[in-house]
C-alpha cells in the first residue's frame, strides 16, 4: 500500500459468534469471496462490524441474522470472551478490504447456543456471504481458518470450551 503506514492505521470494531448446536459442534461456513483466493478452503464463524453506537451483544444478534437468518429468538447468548482480540490482515490484503481504512479487527466474541435445528440456518440471505457452512468439532476449529486469524480461534476454543 503505497504511502500508508499500516501501523498507523485503526483496528476495525467488530463482533464474532461461536455459535454451538445442542451437541456443542460450532458452525462454521466458507466465504464466498474466498473462492479464487489461496484461502478458498477455510472455514471461519460469523463476524461482522459494529455499527456507530450499537452495542456489541445487539450487534452480534444483528450479524447472526445477516449471515446465517439465524434469528434472536433462536439463539441464546452463554458468554461473551474475558478479552477483546486484535488481529492484523496479511498486508496484501490491508488496501483491498474495507477500502485501506483498516489494518485489521478488534472483536468482541459472544458464544451463542442454537436453540433450533439445522432449518433455521440459511445462508442464502439478501447479501450472502458464505458459500456452503456446516458443524465443526471444537478441537479442530482453529486448524480450519485462515492463517492470521488461527490464534484468535486457539483461544476462543479453550476458552469456551471450558464453557460448555
Amino acid at each position: 500500500m503505497p504511502n500508508i503506514k499500516i501501523d498507523a492505521l485503526p483496528y476495525r470494531p467488530c463482533v464474532g459468534i461461536m455459535l454451538v448446536n445442542k451437541q456443542n459442534k460450532v458452525f462454521v461456513a466458507k466465504r464466498k469471496d474466498n473462492k479464487d483466493s489461496k484461502w478458498r478452503d477455510t472455514w471461519q464463524m460469523p463476524q461482522g462490524g459494529i455499527d456507530e453506537g450499537e452495542e456489541p451483544v445487539n450487534a452480534a444478534f444483528r450479524e447472526l441474522e445477516e449471515e446465517t437468518s439465524v434469528t434472536r429468538d433462536k439463539a441464546i447468548l452463554i458468554a461473551q470472551s474475558k478479552t477483546e482480540h486484535f488481529y492484523d490482515l496479511p498486508e496484501e490484503l490491508v488496501g483491498r478490504l474495507w477500502k485501506g481504512k483498516w489494518r485489521g479487527q478488534r472483536q468482541y466474541w459472544f458464544l451463542m447456543r442454537l436453540l433450533g435445528d439445522d432449518n433455521d440456518i440459511n445462508i442464502e440471505t439478501e447479501i450472502p456471504e458464505f458459500s456452503e457452512w456446516k458443524w465443526s468439532d471444537i478441537k479442530v476449529l482453529a486448524d480450519q481458518i485462515v492463517p492470521f486469524k488461527r490464534d484468535i480461534y486457539t483461544a476462543l476454543s479453550k476458552e469456551f470450551s471450558l464453557i460448555l
